[in-house]
This record gives structure tokens, sequence and C-alpha cells, in this order.
């Protein structure tokens, strides 16, 4: 209803009364910049307006709001993971954006670009014709001291003509007020995904406020990125690859994400094979042409036959295929030469060089010591200097691995120091210390300073360079904080450029006369394939364990009779649990012991939640190809089960969390069947999902449907096959053998029956694209042709447990078929037979 003017009388004292306790409150670090005060300590306007829009939101609203945001989070898997660990951690990310005025921005971007432009003009002169080291500007030990400087690529003239598409500075406000640079990054620069996911975050929990403040969007940044690749390319339509480390790298979620936002193929060292001068994406149609690689591997991983030879990250022949300009690949192996602290001092002088002009974002102080007049600055400056690796990588055999202060050295440390000085001077730099600005945060209910570093990103476009209107943001919670990297006590936060005047509008949406429609099964990569086809299996796998985890609790809780609780039906089930490895054979006796390590005992590899947990890590090996719906719900399937890793009492709590867990597998299953395209991977999920339920059902039926099965055993087989309702109602008679064997194996409309799973394979089959010319049966078809009319002209009363076995046996077969025609890794797994064509 309408706010009354009485309301809004009270509510805007309490706006102005909140504002006034948060400045009055706020505590900035003394002589360290802070972003809301001015040098004359007064609040910035910027931050004065927004502050005033936040403070207006009822109490308890933006927690509210950011509760709902922070469960975004939670279930979009945003994460990242610190070097070392094997575990994720949630997205740390503040309420609070860093605010930036138009002004001031501009100077930023211009000093970004400017550097961006710059660094391009040195690699390509490093790589090239020297004149920079011929002329005296640059000391050739500069260079090749860093591990990143690759001789293999000297000469080599880039494809696409450039050697970077994206670089990146951390800066920091320095004592003077002005914006100074901390370090470049032209490696893989990390960072641009999570930037765009904590918009997306805090634009969604602050709408109205980010709508009303002309924020500049991210999304022009993004358009330019996706069209400077693209024009690198040599082809009107090229295919651009994301080269991932793989799940366990730090920022796989960053990827994944960028990789869906921008349309881009993600892919593994091992989905791309170099051949004859090009390099090819291994898919389920064959080897599909990588245009423009986008580098998130270091330059050293990338090729194990001319580089490091222990690379699993890599493809052999890479470089040949760079040489040979068949691939266009950004960063190009070596631009991380430019991360190297060594170059910072001579940055000046080569810019008036190359540039005809001063930099216009100065770098803090650093003097290489491999200059002998510099070391002997370092060395009569020492107390008052930092002192860090010259070379990423390489920091005096371990004596410097970061940046520290001399004075805070223990005497051991000095004296290795000042060793390393005398023996390999140009392993180290000397900087000026510095301790770095602040911004506000909220913690509680109080404004407080937080030192933070901002990392701003510049693209290549078709048009020239461009500057994210924004960037990465990281903050401490230790006041004294030098250097911020994601891991204990660190946050990011959003980052908002605030124009006067209206902004720009846009989405990476095309106009639609500049798309070509278009309606294909498209080129799934192989390992897509093959950890689709896992995860399919997975699910059904845990739904097999879950109902017959169910059908022994029910039994057991039953007043009348222990059911399948007691006697030969459940040394039947325990026998199969066993087999699928559920639990172990030493296990307790009674039921209530058997469902308890069934569903939730995590050294079983056949419990529920074991199964829950290599479904969750098959999926997020892909990530990109998931709505936050599935993830959401993969992530609720697994700590559902947890909680059962806890001493469950009764069998009615075993049930409580199978129920639970079953209806989360259900809309799992409706999700995959309702909201995913009919294309390969949405075929290679249900393939998985028919073979285990065939596998599962022709167990079960040579298992409680032998010769002597009782009623029983008979009514346990419905159970777990899902079959009661439909035996019901078609037989009148009680249970039987026969029927029973046919609704479960035989039958077509079973949608639970052999027959069923089947026919549905063999639908799949004839969409999926066959390397061969020659019109001749693949392997997986051949076998499953002759499966599926041994099953077809099967007569119930003769389906023996034998055959129920040779059933489940071929099914495996045709497993195995499909993994070795479809999944194509490995050095040399490549397809034997004549391929259609390479694309």
């Amino acid at each position: 209803m309408p706010t009354t003017t009485a309301a809004r009388t009270k509510a805007e004292p309490d706006a102005t009364r909140r504002l006034r306790d948060w400045i009055k409150g706020y505590r900035p670090l003394p002589g360290v910049p802070d972003e809301l005060f001015d040098a004359r300590g007064r609040p910035r306007d910027h931050w004065l307006d927004f502050l005033g829009h936040f403070a207006a939101f009822p109490a308890g609203d933006p927690g509210d709001r950011f509760g709902l945001a922070s469960r975004h989070i939670r279930d979009s898997g945003a994460s990242y993971r610190v070097y070392g660990e094997e575990a994720e951690r949630n997205w740390p990310l503040n309420p609070l954006p860093l605010m930036l005025p138009q002004a001031e921005w501009d100077e930023i971007a211009a000093g970004v670009a400017q550097r961006a432009t710059l660094l391009e003009a040195v690699l390509g002169d490093v790589y090239g014709e020297g004149r920079l080291v011929a002329e005296g500007l640059l000391p050739a030990a500069a260079i090749t001291g860093s591990l990143d400087f690759l001789r293999a690529l000297r000469g080599v003239s880039p494809p696409g003509g450039r050697w970077t598409n994206i670089y990146a500075a951390d800066i920091g406000r320095g004592p003077d007020g002005r914006w100074w640079v901390l370090g470049d990054r032209a490696q893989a620069p990390s960072g641009a995904g999570y930037a765009l996911e904590n918009r997306l975050i805090v634009s969604r929990a602050f709408s109205s406020l980010y709508n009303s403040l002309n924020v500049h969007r991210l999304a022009p940044f993004f358009d330019g990125m996706r069209r400077g690749l693209a024009a690198a390319a040599d082809r009107a339509d090229p295919r651009i690859c994301l080269l991932t480390p793989g799940p366990f790298s730090e920022t796989y979620f960053e990827q994944a994400h960028l990789a869906r936002y921008l349309g881009f193929l993600l892919v593994e060292g091992d989905d791309l094979v170099a051949r004859d001068g090009k390099v090819y994406v291994r898919t389920i149609a064959g080897l599909k042409r990588a245009d423009v690689i986008v580098r998130r591997v270091d330059a050293d991983y990338i090729d194990p036959l001319e580089l490091n030879n222990a690379s699993r990250l890599g493809t052999p022949g890479m470089l040949e295929a760079i040489r040979a300009g068949g691939v266009v690949v950004l960063n190009m192996p070596g631009a991380g030469v430019l991360e190297s602290r060594a170059l910072m001092g001579f940055l000046p002088g080569i810019c008036r060089a190359l540039l005809g002009e001063e930099l216009k974002l100065p770098h803090v102080a650093t003097w290489w010591c491999g200059e002998p007049a510099a070391r002997d600055l370092v060395r009569s400056r020492l107390d008052e200097l930092a002192v860090a690796p010259a070379f990423n990588g390489r920091g005096g055999d371990g004596v410097i691995s970061h940046s520290r202060l001399v004075a805070d050295m223990s005497p051991e440390a000095r004296a290795n120091l000042l060793r390393r000085l005398e023996d390999r001077p140009g392993d180290l730099v000397g900087q000026d210390v510095v301790r770095l600005s602040t911004m506000p945060v909220l913690r509680g209910e109080k404004l407080e300073p937080a030192p933070f570093v901002l990392r701003v990103f510049a693209v290549m476009t078709p048009e020239g360079v461009r500057v994210m209107p924004g960037g990465f943001c990281r903050t401490s919670d230790r006041p004294d904080a030098r250097a911020i990297s994601m891991g204990e006590g660190a946050r990011t936060s959003d980052v908002w450029v605030i124009d006067d005047k209206p902004v720009e509008r846009m989405t990476l949406i095309t106009r639609a006369e500049d798309v070509q429609v278009r309606r294909i099964l498209g080129h799934l990569p192989s390992r897509a394939a093959d950890n689709l086809f896992w995860l399919g299996r997975y699910l059904e796998r845990a739904e097999a364990t879950l109902r017959t985890i169910r059908s022994l609790c029910s039994s057991l809780m039953a007043s009348e009779t222990a059911g399948h609780a007691a006697g030969q039906t459940f040394a039947s089930l325990r026998a199969l649990f066993v087999e699928w490895g559920a639990v172990s054979a030493d296990t307790g006796p009674g039921a209530l012991p058997v469902a308890r390590q069934a569903l939730g005992d995590a050294q079983a590899w056949g419990s529920a939640l074991a199964i829950a947990r290599s479904a969750k890590r098959t999926a997020s090996s892909m990530r990109e190809r998931f709505s936050g719906d599935f993830w959401s719900l993969l992530l609720e399937l697994e700590q559902g089960l947890e909680s059962a890793a806890e001493d469950l009492d009764s069998e009615a709590e075993v049930l409580r969390l199978v129920e639970r867990a079953l209806r989360t597998l259900a809309a799992l299953s409706g999700l995959a069947q309702e909201n995913m395209n009919r294309v390969a991977g949405w075929r290679f999920l249900d393939i998985g999902r028919r073979v285990e339920r065939g596998i599962a059902t022709s167990r079960l039926c040579r298992l409680l449907a032998h010769d002597s099965a009782d009623t029983e055993d008979l009514d346990l087989l419905l159970d777990l096959n899902d079959s009661q309702i439909t035996y019901r109602a078609r037989y009148m008679v009680g249970l039987a053998l026969t029927p029973v064997r046919d609704l479960v194996m035989l039958d077509p409309y079973n949608t639970r029956s052999l027959a069923f799973q089947l026919a549905r394979l063999r639908e799949h089959l004839d969409v999926l694209p066959s390397l061969r010319e020659d019109g001749m049966l693949e392997e997986p078809a051949r076998i499953l042709l002759s499966l599926a009319a041994d099953v077809e002209t099967e007569d119930a009363r003769r389906l023996s447990e034998d055959k129920a076995h040779r059933f489940e046996r071929a099914l495996m077969r045709f497993s195995n078929a499909v993994a070795d025609r479809y999944f194509l890794q490995g050095a040399s797994a490549v397809p034997t037979v004549k391929m259609v064509g390479l694309a």
C-alpha cells in the first residue's frame, strides 16, 4: 500500500541518523588514503550519495536482500579454491561496492589502456626485432632470466596479429592520492568472470539503487572481448575454445562462468589434438578445428612435447601449430614475461621510446638488482625497502618467495638475503614499501576500513583497446595488508563506475538480422560426452540404491511382518548391497545397520552418499552446461545425504532422508527431461541413465525372479522396479513369476523395463553422428541391435537367471563400446576409421 506522509517523515530521520552514525563512527587507518574521504578529510560526494540511498533501506532490509544474494552464491556453486586445498570455498562477497566517479575512472582507464598498448609492443619487440635490448633500453637478462620467456617463440609472428587479448593491472591509491600500478598480469589474467558474477549478485540484491546511480554496464566490455577474439581467426564463424586446467584449478568456476556467458567451448588439454599444423577438438563427430584458444593454462604447461614434459594440462604439438599459424592462442605463450617485476623500473623509458609519451599511471618504485647501481642502492636502503622475486617462480632458491619487508626479517633470513644479493642479485628487486589504500566495508551495522587491491582489465577489440568499467576488487580483514590473494580473511567487492548522465544499457544478445538461424545437434566434446554419460549413470545408481534402502526400511517398520527385512529376501538384499559396494561384508546384524551404512557411509564407494558425491564431482567438470537450478539440486542431494553420516537411531529417520533424496532425484530427472535441449549432451546423459537402469533391472531380476522365487521376492522386485501399480492394474490375480518377469524385463510399455531402455537407446544411437562413410554399423549399434532382438523375441516363461545375466553382460559390453567410440581421450585416442571430414 502507498507510504503515508507520516511514515516517510519518520523514515527520513532514521536514514539520516544511520548515515550520520556511519560517517561519524568510521575510523580511517592513519597515514593511508581512504576511498570514503578526500585529501582534506571530507566525505566524497559519490560515497555520500550511495550511502544515503543505502541508509534509506528499512532496518534489516539490506541484510535480507544480501542474504538472498548469498543464497544465490551457494545455489549457483560460485566458489574458488586456495592453492593446495582440495575443497572449494564459497565466494566471499561484500555487500558494499567500491565507488568510483566518472572523471577519476577516465584517468584510470586511459592509464590502463596505455599500459596494455605499451606491453603489447614490448612483447612484439622481445620476441621479434629485439631493438629494446640492442638500444640499451632493456637489459637482456631482465628478459631471459624469467621462466616465462619462451625461446621457442623467438621470431614467431603471432597468429591473429596480437600477442595479447586481455591484460590486467593491479592498482591501488598511492600516498599522493593518485592511482599506482602494483603489478601487471598478462600470463592468463583471472578475475574478469568473478567481476561479472559480483555484478550479477549485487545488482540483483540492490536493483533499484543500481539503476538509479547510472552505473556503467559490463556487457559492452565482454562484447568487445568476444568480437576481438572472433576477429583474430581466419574464418568468418570461428570455433572459440577456453582452455582450462580442469576442475581442480583455483578459478575453475570463473572459467566455466565465462565460457557459458560468452558462448565459448570449455576444453581441457586432453580435449585437443594438434595435427598437420592445426589444433582440433575431439568431439563425438570426430575432430573439429579449434580456431581460437583462450588460454587459462600457464605457458610452461601448454605443450609437454616442447616445454614441461611432465605436464598433463596441455596438448603435444601446440607450439608447432602456433608457429605454423594454424591456431590463434591468446594470450600467446610467453606473454607471462611481462609479469616480471624486473621490467617495472625500465617501463618509463620504454614508454617514451615506443609511444613518445610518459606513463599515465605510475607504478611502485622498483630497482632490479641485476644492475650494479640498483643493487648498491637497494643494499644502502635495505631497512627501508621491501625485497621481492624479480621473476615469477624464481625467488632465489626459496630465500624470497614473495614480497617481504627486510626490517621484519630474522637475522638468519637477512643473512641469506645478503648472500643472495652477492651470488644472484638478478633474481631480486627492491621496492618502496606499499601500504594499500582502504575502502569502507559493512561489518554488522558499522562501516569499517579495509585494505583493497583493484584489478582493472583491458581487452583488444577490432576498434582498439577497451577497458572494463569496473573490475575485480579484493579486500582484506587485516589492517596492515600489503598484498591480497583469495584466502583467509580476503573478500571481494563489486566495482561501480558512476556517470553523471544515463549510461548505455546493453546485453550480449545480437540483433536478429545479424544471426543465421541454426537447428543442429552440435559438436559435443568427447570429454563432455563422457562426463554426461557417467553423470546419468551415477544419478540412476543413486536412485536404485535409495529405492532399495526405502524398501528395506518400510518393511522393517511394518507392524505385522518383518517383510524384506528378514529371511532369505533380506539375505539377498544384503548380498546386493555388498556387491554394489554400499555396505561391507562385516556390517553388523540387522536391517537398520545395513540401511544406515548404505545410505551415508562416505567410505563405502557404493553408498548413496558416495554416489551423490561422484555425481557432483562429475558435474563440476562441466558446470557451463547446467542451469543454476540443476546445480542447486545436486548440492541439495549431497548435503541432504551428508546428514546421514551422523548416527541415525531409527528406521524412520533413515526413511525420512531417503524420501527427501528421492524427491530431489525426481526433480533432477524432471529438469533433464523438460529443460535440457534434445541435443547430443542430453542424449548422453539419458544414455547413461538407460544403461544403468537396464543393468540394475537385469541384476534384480536374476536375484529376485529366479525359478524358486516366492511372493516376497516378487513383491520386492516390483517395488524396486516401481511397477507395483502397473502390475495390480493389469493382473487381477496375485503375484506370479511369469507376468512379473515379463513386466520387469520384456514389456516395451513399462518405462522401467529392460525392453523400454533398449528402445530408447536405439533412438539415441540413430540420431548421434557416425564416423563411417560405408554405411556399416558401428560397434555400439551392432551390440545394441543384437541385444534388442534377443529381448524382443524372449518368452518370459523361459527367462532364466542365465539369460538375465547374459542381458546384463551385453549391456556392459555396450557401455564399453560407447566409451571406445565416443569418448576419444588420451594421447593416441583418435578414430581408427576414415573420418567424415575435418571442419
